[in-house]
């Protein structure tokens, strides 16, 4: 633009030239406008070029912007899957850690659980040894127990020899006098044949009271079996009297008896029972030996399940404070050499293996009275009694 201005500045100056001159200038001016026009062109293009450059920066720019955000949201991702990372790794330690705890803690366990298993064998194996050496002293126990009963019954035998030898006595003595009446009459010649028959059947049947007498002895003496068996209570009661009854009748002691209208069946050993009884009766005669009166009542109820007989006597009584000891081995209340302590301890251990109980009211002066539950059985809970 002020090359334009100065060749028109030349060209209105007056008296430079002629019409050649003028020519010069105008080409000149021509051309200068031609490389004017080119240069704006050039500048037009450039200036296009660059536009278009700057829209290339633009949408570049833009695209880098957007590639930028991009980049800030793949990074923002990137961070989070990091930390998510981080704390997935740090879970993962923590869960290795913890495993490696539960090994090391299962490992232990496994040496405390062989330990134990060491132990328990070692106490089994102990445990074993010690059942077998408890049911040895159990059967040593019972064997001990048993002879034990046997002296008592032994003992108790040694007191009835008197009685005993009286209630033998009395058929012996009938039969000599049977004999001797059918002796007579066959000698005499006076007596027919029915009457030496009756007078031979008197003899007989005094000599089966004393078999059964012996034999009652026989089987009361020797050692009782084991073996348990529906027995009559009131037939083992019977029996226990029969063997005391001339011992009692000797000193004037009177026994009343009253189990009622019912037959108590009981399961037990009919020997082992007797001798409760009998052991029981011999305590009532020792304790009413300076009575005035001398009673002894046994008496019996049955229950739902269970029969209780009751011993009362009319003795001096048991002293306050020993009701609980005179079931004690070798503890007697009687003067020394006139009692083994023995009687009711033996009497106690029967009454339990029995699966009964035992026990005792008394009052100074008013007489004892043992009483005895023991199981019916089965037929009996029933409501069932034979005939």
């Amino acid at each position: 633009m002020m090359a334009m201005q100065d060749s028109a500045i030349e060209v209105r100056r007056p008296g430079l030239g002629g019409p050649g001159a003028a020519a010069t200038t105008e080409s000149r001016l021509r051309a200068e406008v031609e490389i004017l026009d080119r240069r704006l062109r050039k500048g037009d293009q450039q200036r296009r070029a660059i536009l278009h450059i700057m829209g290339d920066l633009n949408q570049s720019n833009k695209r880098l912007t957007n590639h930028r955000k991009a980049m800030l949201h793949i990074l923002a991702d990137y961070e989070q899957d990091r930390r998510r990372m981080a704390r997935q790794t740090e879970r993962l330690d923590n869960s290795r850690r913890a495993l490696l705890h539960i090994l090391q803690g299962s490992h232990k366990d496994n040496l405390r659980l062989e330990a134990s298993r060491k132990a328990m064998i070692h106490i089994m194996g102990d445990l074993r040894e010690t059942t077998a050496e408890m049911q040895r002293r159990e059967q040593e126990l019972r064997d001990k127990q048993e002879q034990l009963v046997q002296a008592g019954k032994l003992a108790t035998l040694g007191e009835l020899t008197t009685g005993v030898a009286h209630e033998l006595n009395n058929p012996l003595n009938n039969i000599g006098l049977f004999v001797g009446n059918a002796i007579d009459v066959l000698e005499l010649g006076a007596g027919n044949r029915e009457q030496i028959v009756g007078e031979l059947r008197h003899v007989m049947q005094q000599v089966h009271k004393a078999t059964e007498i012996i034999s009652h002895l026989r089987t009361f003496g020797r050692a009782a079996p084991v073996s348990h068996e529906p027995i009559s209570l009131r037939r083992v009661i019977d029996q226990a009297l029969s063997l005391m009854r001339e011992q009692l009748r000797l000193r004037e002691i009177e026994v009343t008896v009253d189990l009622g209208p019912e037959e108590p069946m009981v399961v037990g050993n009919p020997i082992q029972l007797e001798q409760v009884f009998m052991n029981l009766l011999t305590n009532a005669r020792d304790a009413m030996a300076n009575s005035p009166r001398k009673e002894i009542r046994i008496s019996g109820s049955v229950g739902a399940a269970v029969v209780d007989v009751a011993f009362a006597d009319t003795g001096h009584g048991i002293p306050p404070g020993l009701e609980r000891r005179i079931f004690d081995p070798f503890f007697t209340t009687k003067e020394v050499g006139k009692g083994t302590g023995l009687g009711l301890s033996i009497t106690y251990g029967i009454v339990k293996e029995h699966g009964g109980t035992i026990s005792v009211v008394s009052r100074p002066g008013g007489g004892a009275t043992f009483l005895i539950r023991l199981p019916l059985t089965p037929a009996e809970t029933e409501g069932s009694y034979p005939p």
